[in-house]
């Protein structure tokens, strides 16, 4: 039966360098477009994302909202462009303070940015809001990438009453960890907004890092997906002991055990 899935990637090849994420970030929303499902795309605007080579150029009607983060205002920005050979329309996330005047996850000597927990809240927050503008109900959401490791949290508290979600189920894929730091002693805090309190937090360590936001996103999740050989193992099994519903790695031939993965949730 033809579903709508939300894709919510941390990268898609070719706006960003070829990697085991971004090369998965174009391959499942392609392969289940062409099995019938309606599909959207999202990802970060990272600052090394070529926007003239890209042909991304902003979405007046979906930007102009205000999200507070640590009380602060963060004007979001959206951004689409069309992967070139494909139907795959890709939305963009941006914020100059956040994206737009950064690299990606990293910084230009390879170390992780302090504040990598706020921009993936403010990643999670604006994917929501804008599908929710969008009018469009998704019967599932894959998250693909640990900046997008907040969502499930939001869509089964903050977001559970919306039209748009009320419905929706979560898949999380897990993949090798590409996390150095943690995400600071504030990102509770940071992280709480309606319904998605800091006391649902107490049992996590108070620094999050990646086993941490992973442990967070399993526990919100219908369905963890193991997306390469070696994703952490400690977490597929931290998702099997929850009783959460786990596809093992299927191999590159994915497209099957995905579909008949969608079913079971």
């Amino acid at each position: 039966m033809a579903k709508k899935i939300l894709f919510i990637n941390q990268e898609i090849i070719p706006y960003v360098p070829e990697s085991e994420l971004s090369l998965m970030g174009k391959a499942l929303p392609q392969a289940m477009l062409e099995n019938g499902h309606e599909i959207r795309t999202f990802m970060p605007k990272w600052g090394n994302i070529n926007e003239r080579r890209g042909q991304l150029h902003e979405v007046i009607r979906l930007s102009g909202m205000n999200l507070i983060i640590d009380d602060t205002d963060h004007p979001l920005i959206i951004k689409v462009a069309s992967i070139a050979q494909t139907r795959i329309q890709v939305y963009f996330i941006d914020n100059d303070d956040y994206f737009s005047k950064r690299q990606m996850t990293t910084d230009e000597k390879g170390e992780d940015y302090p504040d990598n927990g706020e921009r993936a809240i403010f990643f999670a927050r604006g994917v929501l809001e804008t599908v929710k503008k969008l009018r469009w109900v998704p019967d599932i959401i894959h998250i693909q990438g640990w900046m997008g490791a907040v969502v499930p949290l939001y869509i089964k508290t903050a977001y559970r009453e919306e039209p748009s979600f009320a419905n929706t189920k979560v898949v999380t894929s897990l993949f090798t960890n590409n996390l150095k730091s943690d995400l600071g002693s504030n990102f509770k805090k940071c992280v709480e907004f309606r319904d998605a309190k800091a006391s649902l937090l107490k049992k996590y360590n108070d620094n999050f890092d990646f086993e941490e936001l992973g442990k967070l996103a399993i526990d919100y999740s219908d369905g963890v997906i193991a997306a390469n050989k070696d994703v952490n193992s400690s977490l597929l099994q931290y998702a099997k002991d929850k009783n959460i519903l786990t596809l093992d790695y299927p191999g590159e031939e994915f497209q099957g055990a995905y579909e008949e993965f969608y079913e079971k949730i």
